[in-house]
């Protein structure tokens, strides 16, 4: 060989070992962060078998010729350049270890939605009061009755947007952990339309799940959420629904799932008057369901066993009595619309359904207390018009079985209501709307109050 010529690489060589060094060095980080463990290691080992297919098929022509100088250039830049590939898998390779750990973590995710309501309500028997939670949203109970006139309010708010965050981790093949928590602006104090508009959030759900066990606070066992319809207002068929969300530990297997959930027991005085909320019930709610599912939709019965406890030193009372409750809902589907429904029935179910439209229990003179019976269920039909346009029409209804020699005349004795609305989506995750709601509740003493209600609604969800 020469000593007097400059070694210099071939272009080739040249070539193809600059490509694999910015070929490496570029797609590491990335791979590395997205976990791609196996597609880097792919892609080095691939890289070194184009290295060899260069040298050998620069070796053939030079053995020929006898070009002993050119052999051992190429194979001195040959070497060089494995020992180049070598350095930067030596660099990758803490690269590897980190995206191999993080992909054994946990992932992350969030989302939610912006949603403004502007809601026009006339009431035939009175108002309500600035700041009345019925004015945000659809609350049977609220409905006045017995007043002198009607009374027309308008309400704009963006009260009930949220936003949620949640985590979900698969460790090996036995375990999986999960988080979940959202928050709103509804239900909420210390917010006012003078100057600010400034609401409190306030927590919906919090809970972690681990395996098939859920700890927290999310919807009821004994709730079917599936069965919701589609509206503009928060809940849409209140009165006639089961609704609770409430901090509860949860066994669910298959189809099949039990709870022992937060007890809390309401009362109607004897005689009438305000409501009691006593927190004295020692023994958990149980709530059990079961889901039967098809490409046709659902079906799910529900059922609830409780204890409803009341205690006063102060009058003496210490008594509890027994509740309970069957549901069965449902949502069947033809082609993209769908029908929902559900009907509920029991003893003491209370606070379950309609929004505590009843309570659970009433104090008779003796200070003891007897459940209170109560029906209720709704139908809802979702109709396409096509890609961007579709209607929801809803009936609703509750029946309460007040014994009226204990409760009096002036405790909610049924209610019913009905939506019909009109929705526009341009694109799926935004959706224009209106909805015209109808709604009526009737006492024991036989006097009633209506409500009719156009709202209209802009939400975004992400």
């Amino acid at each position: 060989m020469n000593p007097n010529r400059i070694r210099r690489p071939t272009p080739r060589i040249a070539c193809w070992r600059l490509s694999l060094a910015v070929a490496i060095f570029c797609a590491a980080p990335a791979l590395a962060d997205d976990g791609r463990v196996a597609e880097l290691e792919a892609r080095v080992a691939e890289l070194e078998a184009l290295v060899q297919q260069l040298v050998d098929t620069r070796s053939a022509p030079l053995a020929a010729a006898t070009a002993d100088d050119e052999m051992e250039e190429v194979r001195a830049e040959t070497a060089a350049t494995r020992q180049q590939v070598r350095e930067i898998v030596e660099k990758i390779d803490p690269l590897l270890a980190a995206a191999e750990e993080k992909a054994d973590g946990p992932s992350f995710y969030w989302g939610g939605y912006v949603k403004t309501d502007v809601i026009a309500s006339r009431y035939s028997d009175g108002d309500l009061a600035p700041g009345s939670i019925g004015r945000d949203f659809y609350i049977p109970g609220t409905i006045p009755v017995g007043g002198t006139e009607e009374s027309t309010d308008l309400d704009f708010h963006a009260r009930q947007s949220r936003i949620h965050a949640g985590s979900r981790w698969q460790i090996g093949d036995d375990h999986q952990l999960g988080a979940y928590i959202e928050m709103d602006f509804l239900v909420t104090p210390d917010g006012n339309e003078r100057v600010s508009n400034s609401y409190e959030p306030r927590m919906r759900h919090a809970f972690l799940t681990y395996n098939e066990w859920l700890v927290g606070q999310t919807w009821s066992t004994y709730m079917d959420v599936a069965t919701l319809p589609e509206v503009l207002d928060f809940i849409g068929p209140a009165e006639g629904t089961s609704f609770v969300r409430q901090t509860q530990v949860r066994f669910q297997k298959g189809n099949f799932a039990i709870a022992v959930e937060n007890p809390e027991t309401t009362v109607t005085p004897f005689g009438g008057g305000g409501r009691i909320v006593t927190d004295d019930g020692l023994v958990p709610d149980l709530a059990a369901r079961y889901t039967w599912k098809g490409d046709w939709g659902h079906v799910q019965l529900g059922g609830l066993v409780r204890q409803l406890d009341y205690e006063d030193p102060a009058t003496g009372i210490d008594d509890s009595a027994l509740g309970w409750g069957l549901s069965l809902s449902g949502r069947m589907t033809f082609g993209r619309d769908d029908l929902r429904w559900m009907i509920n029935h029991g003893d003491g179910q209370g606070r379950y359904t309609g929004i505590n439209f009843a309570n659970g229990a009433v104090l008779d003179g003796a200070g003891d207390l007897e459940a209170i019976t109560s029906t209720g269920g709704f139908a809802a039909y979702r109709h396409w018009w096509n890609e961007q346009w579709r209607s929801t029409a809803v009936l609703s209804y509750i029946a309460v079985d007040n014994p009226v020699a204990l409760t009096g005349l002036g405790v909610s004795q049924n209610a019913w209501s009905g939506h019909v609305n009109l929705l526009y989506s341009p694109k799926p995750p935004l959706t224009f709307g209106i909805e015209y709601i109808l709604a009526e509740r009737e006492i024991e003493s036989g006097r009633s109050g209506s409500m009719n209600r156009l709202q209209f609604s802009g939400k975004y969800a992400f």
